[in-house]
């Protein structure tokens, strides 16, 4: 599908890959510390990127999740804003495409993208896990059922009772 309009549109090239500089994303969604987003504007508006990256050899097949500095870029990302996932443009792919940005994965000519099982169910826990518990923190309407959604589009469901867990053995953050 095509972009949610009027989304914030992070664009990156490779200075920025290359030095792991955060700054267009900041810059471009308001973000002046991790503890200082409201996320209800941005669960409204969603969040993409364009990536502008020159490959050094232009003949190059490999897809832009298959560059190790790329990829780098986007851990440091989610190791800053580790609930950004729900934030994303979901039905745009933004969602598949960040996971892929951190998920071990192989292309396939005719499946595309194709996770390590495994790995794509550790993402998703942990990212179910962290969002969650960012919604309830921010006291947005539904998050179990933002959180069921986020999991859903990479495949998995998840029960009510893993909510009732962390409910009941709550970590403050």
């Amino acid at each position: 599908m095509p972009p949610k309009e009027g989304r914030y549109e992070v664009t990156i090239d490779n200075h920025d890959i290359r030095s792991l500089d955060l700054t267009p994303f900041q810059t471009t969604v308001g973000f002046t510390s991790p503890s200082s987003v409201e996320p209800q504007e941005f669960l409204e508006r969603t969040i993409g990127f364009t990536i502008n990256y020159t490959k050094e050899d232009p003949y190059d097949p490999r897809e832009l999740s298959e560059y190790p500095d790329i990829r780098l870029w986007f851990l440091r990302l989610d190791a800053t804003y580790p609930w950004l996932p729900v934030l994303l443009d979901w039905r745009a792919g933004e969602l598949a495409r960040y996971a892929a940005m951190l998920v071990p994965h192989q292309m396939s000519m005719r499946m595309g993208v194709v996770f390590n099982p495994e790995a794509l169910e550790l993402f998703v826990m942990e990212k179910v896990f962290v969002v969650y518990s960012w919604l309830k923190q921010h006291d947005i309407p539904k998050p179990r059922l933002k959180a069921k959604d986020m999991a859903r589009m990479l495949g998995f469901g998840i029960g009510d009772e893993l909510f009732d867990l962390i409910d009941k053995h709550h970590v403050d953050s």
